[in-house]
């Protein structure tokens, strides 16, 4: 699989995602990764790592898209940009997936400009993957459709349901409309709405309507719900991890008792902490376009962008966008 990395986007510059690309190809070879961005720039950071393998390759794109960038204004004005580039090389096949941690609204605008939507799709949704008591769940959309339909909802079940089986190994996996409260008929008129078409939907495993605090508790598989709360819930599922810890970690330092304990508590705590950590699984997956495009998180570290790369791998292995593509066929 050639797999595509933007060199030029997130928080933490490109030599934490060389670091990170660097890793993947030491841990799995039989992947090659194009690196986008500025060749002078890129090529440098490599050098200076000593690192040298022919399974690395660069490809000059000398724009980036900023982070404060207004996503749409960038994507046409700067076609000469990572994001831009990078996208080209899957839409011409040079590339099996496309993974950036940059500007999230112009990743998903140039997504969908260049790899355009699956026939049927009604609008693509970016999906990711949350732990949960059993396991893991798929949830979505984190984000690309603020201002969402009832049929958008409906769609995405179908689209998470196809993530689950393929991806997760779920034969068949039950799905939940996020709403607040788990009663028939709660919810504004948008979920009231997408609760009756979920409920007659023949293709999913519909289990009804579930609140944020039961998210985690494994009793559902996929998880559906507007871009605008999706995203919502993710972000402030991120900031009550790290204020736990940061918590945590601050009240250790205040007594020697505390500080003793927690050597015999390093093992699960480690586990736990990862667990809740947004870059062990790798970003989040841009569903129901004609090609893979994966978002990881602008704050990724090398770790997180060594995940995404595994990620990107499996779903290129998997075929994931033409079975994708069969199921949506198969339910019109």
């Amino acid at each position: 699989m050639r797999i595509v990395v933007d060199g030029m986007g997130g928080d933490k510059g490109s030599k934490e995602v060389l670091k990170g690309i660097v890793l993947a190809l030491k841990e799995k070879e039989d992947i090659e990764v194009i690196v986008v961005g500025q060749e002078e720039k890129l090529s440098k950071i490599i050098k200076e790592m000593g690192y040298s393998n022919e399974r690395l390759k660069i490809v000059n794109a000398d724009e980036v898209i900023e982070m404060t960038d207004e996503p749409m204004i960038a994507v046409r004005e700067k076609k000469k940009s990572s994001i831009n580039v990078g996208l080209d090389l899957v839409k011409n096949k040079q590339g099996d997936a496309f993974i950036s941690s940059g500007n999230t609204g112009a990743l998903i605008s140039a997504s969908q400009l260049k790899l355009r939507r699956i026939k049927g799709i009604l609008r693509p949704a970016i999906a990711t993957v949350f732990p949960s008591k059993k396991g893991h769940i798929v949830f979505m959309d984190v984000g690309a459709n603020a201002d969402t339909k009832p049929e958008y909802i409906n769609q995405f079940a179908i689209m998470g349901s196809e993530f689950a089986k393929e991806i997760l190994n779920i034969t068949s996996p039950k799905v939940s409309l996020l709403n607040i409260g788990s009663e028939e008929g709660k919810g504004n008129e948008i979920t009231r709405q997408a609760y009756e078409l979920l409920k007659e939907n023949k293709n999913i495993s519909f289990t009804g309507n579930i609140e944020s605090r039961e998210m985690m508790s494994g009793d559902t598989d996929v998880i559906v719900s507007d871009g605008f709360t999706g995203n919502m819930v993710l972000k402030t599922s991120e900031g009550v991890a790290n204020y736990i810890f940061s918590m945590l970690k601050e009240e250790i330092q205040k007594s020697f008792l505390s500080k003793i304990g927690v050597l015999f508590l390093k093992k699960p705590l480690r586990k736990m902490k990862n667990k809740l950590d947004s870059s062990e699984y790798g970003g989040a997956l841009f569903l129901g376009l004609n090609g893979i495009s994966i978002k990881a998180h602008g704050n990724s570290d090398y770790i997180g962008i060594k995940n995404a790369i595994m990620v990107a791998d499996n779903f290129a292995k998997n075929n994931f966008v033409e079975k994708l593509k069969n199921t949506i066929n198969n339910n019109k």
